[in-house]
C-alpha cells in the first residue's frame, strides 16, 4: 500500500478509534467501586493523545498480515502501560508536572494518593489483558513471552530504570552514550516491546524477520526521544499537551543541552534512514512503518 499524508491520516484515526475502543471495553467503568479511582484510571488513559504505541502496534500486524482485531489488546496493554508510567513520571515526588495532554495531571485533577494507585491498577490491568484477551493467540506459551517481553521492558530494566537514569541525571553532564542508554530505557523499551508483542502473536515469524523488525524498533525508539527533545527547546505548549521547556527548566541532559539542536536534529534523520534500512527486506506491506519513522523525526508535538 501506498502511503500518502491523507492515506496516514486515515489509518491513525482507524488506529485510534480502534484502541480508544478496547481500551474502553477493559477500562472499568465510573460506576464501579472504587468509583474515583475508576475516574482516574479513565480520565488518564481516555485523554485525547496521539496513541502512537497502538499505532505501532496495529501498523506491526499490518506488516506481518495480521488481523487488527488480532491485536486490538495489545495495543491496550501498552497504551496502559504507557499512561500508567506518565501519572508517575508527573508526580511531584519525579517531574512535578501540573499539565498532560492539554488538561491538568491526574494528581491535579484528583490527589496524588489516587494518582498514585490509578498507576498501579492500570499497570496490573495491562497484564491482565495479556493474560486473558481471547483474541490475541491460542498458544499459551506465546502469551507467556508477550508477558514476559511487557514485564521485562517495563521494569527496572526497560522504562522504569531509564525513568530512575533520568531522574538521577538531573544537574549533571553526561555524554552522548550515557544518554543514548537513558533513552533506550525510558523510552525506546516501551516502544520495541510494541513490536515484538505483536511478533509472538504470529505464532510463527521467523526469528529473522522478528530481528529486523526489532533493530528497526530501536532506531524509531531513540528517533522519537531526540525530537522529543528537539520539541522540547522549539515547540509550543498549546501543541506538545504538555509543558515546553521543562527538561530545560528542569536542567535536565537532553540531545540539544550537549550536541546542539543541528546535530540532534542530524542524529535523528540518521536513525530515520537507518530504519528505513533496517526493513529493506520488506515489500510494501511495511509501507506504513516506513511512513511511521519519518513521521516520528518530523512531527511538531
Amino acid at each position: 500500500m501506498k502511503i500518502d499524508s491523507q492515506t496516514f491520516e486515515s489509518l491513525h484515526a482507524e488506529y485510534q478509534l480502534r484502541v480508544d475502543t478496547a481500551l474502553d471495553h477493559w477500562l472499568p467503568t465510573e460506576s464501579v467501586n472504587p468509583v474515583e479511582l475508576h475516574k482516574a484510571m479513565r480520565y488518564s488513559v481516555l485523554a485525547p493523545g496521539k496513541r502512537i504505541r497502538p499505532v505501532l502496534v496495529y501498523a506491526t500486524a499490518s506488516a506481518l498480515g495480521l488481523e487488527l482485531a488480532r491485536v486490538d489488546g495489545i495495543a491496550a496493554a501498552v497504551e496502559m502501560i504507557h499512561a500508567y508510567s506518565l501519572i508517575h513520571d508527573d508526580l511531584p515526588a519525579m517531574d512535578d508536572d501540573d499539565l498532560r495532554r492539554g488538561r491538568p495531571t491526574c494528581h491535579r485533577q484528583f490527589d496524588e494518593a489516587t494518582a498514585i494507585l490509578a498507576g498501579d491498577a492500570l499497570q496490573a490491568l495491562a497484564f491482565y489483558i495479556l493474560s486473558h484477551d481471547p483474541e490475541m493467540t491460542s498458544n499459551h506459551k506465546a502469551r507467556l513471552q508477550m508477558i514476559e517481553k511487557l514485564s521485562l521492558f517495563s521494569g527496572s530494566r526497560g522504562m522504569a530504570g531509564g525513568q530512575a537514569i533520568d531522574l538521577a541525571s538531573v544537574g549533571k553532564q553526561l555524554n552522548i552514550a550515557e544518554l543514548e542508554t537513558m533513552h533506550i530505557h525510558k523510552t525506546g523499551a516501551l516502544i520495541r516491546t510494541c513490536i515484538q508483542l505483536v511478533a509472538l502473536s504470529t505464532n510463527q515469524l521467523d526469528k529473522g524477520k522478528l530481528k529486523i523488525l526489532d533493530s528497526y524498533a530501536k532506531c524509531v525508539g531513540l528517533s522519537f526521544q531526540i525530537q522529543d527533545d528537539i520539541l522540547d527547546v522549539v515547540g509550543n505548549t498549546q501543541m506538545l499537551g504538555k509543558p515546553q521547556g521543562s527538561d530545560y527548566d528542569r536542567n535536565k541532559p537532553t540531545y540539544p543541552s550537549i550536541i546542539g539542536l543541528d546535530a540532534s536534529r542530524e542524529k535523528a534523520f540518521d536513525l530515520h534512514h537507518r530504519a528505513l534500512d533496517a526493513l529493506s527486506n520488506f515489500g510494501e506491506e511495511a509501507d506504513i512503518l516506513r511512513y511511521i519513522s519519518a513521521w516520528f523525526v518530523e512531527r511538531s508535538c
